[in-house]
């Protein structure tokens, strides 16, 4: 558990305005108001509905809780103790098919079966849910999340929630008059907060109860095939709850402190924390997030399978510019599509660059100190991987070896075992080029002005010192552009009539010719690392037309 025995880290604890900084001090002010509050064991819970293939969204609510429970432990001096626990949802009812697993039809066979009694369509493990428990698990242990698992199946069967179930039953008349007023007509004739699943068919039933009784522990019901009265105790896993009902029981029963939710979910929060209150529980400190959205800017999921998995983030970029993706504005709508992985990547080696040179509330405000708990590595990658896409589309680089071989002309020193982070970087270029760009690269052919430009910078460049810097090579491009009347840009910050600035169209058109993409990072750092001559061999075949046609 960590401590602030630093004095000047201490000093900078109380100034930090990073988000979970601030939710740690809201759960504190509850903590110290809550009669008992001082003593207790902390208590961070994140849920999953097993109904689908965890999503970075899933991981995302893991991932932001651990940084407020880390934010929690340093501002209490690692005086209190704290628990995550991860709970799967996996007693609900399968309610649809999700659109993205093989073997649909065994799905459909399984409606409102418990998910953990619907077969794997993957045929791997004992049921769906177990697949996707296993999958949720796998990803969480490799991002090194501490954290404690949780079944409902096995929290409902092993008596875990039994005395909160009982307490349930007694107060179920409280419980109805807080959910049926938001219910339609048709819905409340059926509605309860207790779903219990068939004797017979296993199924989990959303019926009416027609008698309690709170003394023996049971509730009444009418069989839908039989027609027959159905008696079953509440406990021992007989029934599951109602899924705000649920969320409630599980907060009282295991005593939750602090909790996240999608903004989606706020009427929800606000239902299930009366509920909890009604159990004479106390509900949760909370924190509303802003959901995902997928490229078209629809909601991002489970059953649908339109976000991204884990696996496919990871097999582009590295684990920490994800963490990243998930500690930027958690309260602003994100797309979470493929075209922001380079970008979030970039960022992440900006921010890690930028750390040993803060001062120690800056340090605390900066996402990688989050991230990697406080112990951001110390290491500096001097290639952004916006330039390593950019040298993979210019060499048709097929493997690591081609884009290191590069590296060395700069850098003669560096190989992949000295450097491991760069390595990686490496081959998430070579992949992310094969899958994404690559098959969207569009070559266009020059007219006759950027002909001449082009050829005007070929010129310039076979002028220029072999070993001439990124910078170097960055102002020639800018006399070149400076020079051709389509590209000066008489507004532009300290423009003369003399010496006017250069317009973006300029270096729109050197990428979407010579790339064949629209934008890319500053060209002289791409000709630095690529080399003088490569690109004027570039050029030349672009002049050609032999990159059109190669397209």
């Amino acid at each position: 558990m960590p401590t602030n025995t630093d004095p000047q880290l201490s000093a900078a604890l109380q100034e930090a305005k990073a988000w979970p900084f601030e939710e740690a001090r809201r759960l504190i002010a509850r903590l110290d108001k809550l009669k008992g509050g001082k003593d207790k064991t902390v208590i961070f819970e994140t849920g999953y509905g097993p109904s689908g293939l965890p999503h970075i969204g899933t991981f995302g609510e893991v991932a932001r809780t651990s940084m407020v429970r880390h934010a929690f432990e340093l501002l209490t001096e690692g005086k209190r103790k704290t628990r995550l626990i991860c709970f799967s949802d996996d007693m609900d009812g399968l309610r649809k098919v999700p659109g993205n697993v093989p073997n649909p039809e065994m799905l459909q066979a399984a409606l409102n079966m418990p998910l953990t009694s619907v077969p794997d369509p993957f045929e791997k493990f004992d049921s769906f849910a177990h697949h996707n428990n296993a999958m949720l698990r796998d990803f969480l242990d490799r991002f090194g999340f501490a954290y404690e698992f949780i079944s409902a199946t096995e929290a409902y069967r092993s008596g875990m929630f039994d005395e909160t179930l009982l307490k349930m039953l007694r107060a179920y008349d409280k419980v109805m008059e807080i959910i049926l007023p938001t219910l339609g007509p048709e819905r409340r004739e059926t509605y309860s907060p207790f779903l219990p699943i068939c004797p017979n068919t296993g199924r989990v039933l959303q019926v009416p109860m027609v008698a309690r009784h709170p003394r023996k522990g049971t509730v009444v019901y009418i069989d839908p095939e039989t027609g027959k009265k159905v008696e079953v105790p509440v406990t021992g896993g007989h029934v599951k709850c109602q899924w705000k009902a649920d969320w409630a029981l599980r907060w009282t029963a295991l005593g939750v402190d602090y909790e996240m939710a999608g903004k989606d979910l706020i009427d929800s929060v606000t239902l299930s924390s009366k509920i909890c209150r009604a159990l004479g529980g106390v509900p949760p400190e909370g924190f509303n997030y802003e959901l995902f959205l997928d490229d078209k800017g629809e909601k991002i999921s489970k059953t649908k399978g339109n976000g991204l998995t884990i696996e496919e983030w990871l097999r582009y970029a590295s684990p920490e510019s994800l963490s990243l993706f998930m500690f930027q504005k958690p309260k602003t709508a994100k797309r979470l599509y493929f075209d922001v992985i380079p970008r979030a990547v970039d960022e992440y080696l900006q921010l890690l660059a930028a750390y040993p040179r803060q001062d120690g509330k800056a340090q605390l405000d900066n996402a990688v100190w989050h991230i990697h708990s406080g112990k951001p590595p110390a290491t500096e990658i001097p290639i952004s991987f916006a330039l390593l896409l950019n040298l993979v589309a210019a060499s048709n680089a097929n493997d690591k070896e081609v884009l290191w071989g590069f590296i060395r002309k700069h850098f003669p020193d560096a190989t992949p075992q000295a450097h491991p982070l760069l390595d990686h970087l490496v081959g998430y270029a070579v992949r992310y080029y094969e899958d994404f760009v690559r098959p969207a690269k569009t070559y266009r052919p020059p007219d006759e002005v950027e002909r001449e430009a082009l050829a005007a910078l070929s010129a310039a460049l076979a002028k220029a010192s072999p070993n001439a810097s990124a910078e170097e090579l960055q102002a020639i491009l800018y006399d070149v552009g400076r020079s051709v009347p389509r590209y000066q840009d008489l507004k532009a910050k300290n423009a003369t009539p003399e010496k006017p600035g250069v317009s973006n169209a300029w270096f729109n058109a050197i990428y979407e010719v010579l790339l064949g993409e629209s934008r890319g990072p500053r060209f002289g750092g791409f000709i630095e690392l690529y080399g003088v001559d490569e690109t004027r061999a570039l050029i030349d075949k672009a002049l050609k037309g032999e990159l059109v046609k190669a397209a």
